[in-house]
């Protein structure tokens, strides 16, 4: 696996040195179970071990909308069923922020770990996280310094061809899908829902996946937006 994401890594980069632009924005999307997550992580680490090119991980999560906003709809209680859905993140807020972080990726000049001492705040954009024991956003949980040149963006629906959703595609500069079949992803959705003791045992693993994860990822594959690379799932356990 480890020469897989190697190999990942190496694409990514090779891709970013053809590029004009300061920094190179690559989103990677799949449906859940994947391994998307594990995915980025590990082309993250890989990039930043065995490059001169610095890169940050960026996930869709913090784009959650919080458990306050979820009680304030009026199908609430559908809407922590299907936490994870698509309508269930504030799609508005995040397509903001890529803009943004297109703007500022072009814009701030791109320097060395070495100048740290003269970076401003402004150099330096934040990104929420999401707290999975609190279950809820943290804002400005992570920030994105100026010495980054490359940033991995992962996430369920960053390939999503449905409004809001699609604006994402044409503002990063590589789009990379970790395929999976559908009934290998549900096995492996179910069994992290027991691992993360969400849920007691396997069958109610399965049932809370096939009200959410398994249908979400169905309409992912239904209306997947072309990406520039397709890469077979390549974790076994532990995948996102």
């Amino acid at each position: 696996m480890d020469s897989e994401y190697y190999r990942l890594a190496n694409a990514i980069l090779e891709q970013a040195s053809k590029s004009p632009r300061r920094r190179y924005l690559v989103a990677i999307a799949g449906i859940p179970g994947s391994g998307k997550t594990t995915t980025a992580e590990a082309i993250v680490q890989q990039i930043n071990k065995s490059s001169p090119s610095h890169a940050a991980l960026l996930s869709m999560d913090g784009f959650h909308l919080s458990r306050a906003a979820l009680d304030k709809m009026p199908n609430s209680s559908e809407a922590y069923v299907r936490r994870g859905a698509p309508w269930t993140f504030d799609v508005a807020r995040f397509v903001d922020f890529i803009q943004r972080l297109r703007v500022w990726a072009d814009e701030t000049p791109l320097v060395t770990s070495q100048s740290r001492s003269t970076w401003s705040t402004t150099d330096i954009i934040h990104a929420p996280t999401f707290d999975h024991e609190a279950k809820d956003p943290v804002e400005d949980g992570i920030a994105i310094t100026p010495d980054t040149s490359v940033i991995i963006i992962e996430g369920n629906y960053l390939l999503l061809d449905e409004p809001g959703w699609r604006d994402l595609a044409s503002l990063v500069d590589y789009r990379v899908f970790v395929d999976a079949d559908l009934q290998e992803a549900r096995d492996r959705t179910a069994k992290r829902h027991v691992r993360a003791g969400i849920e007691k045992n396997l069958k109610d693993g399965y049932r809370r996946v096939d009200s959410n994860d398994y249908l979400n990822g169905v309409s992912i594959r239904e209306k997947l937006l072309a990406p520039d690379m397709v890469v077979k799932s390549v974790t076994v356990a532990s995948t996102t």
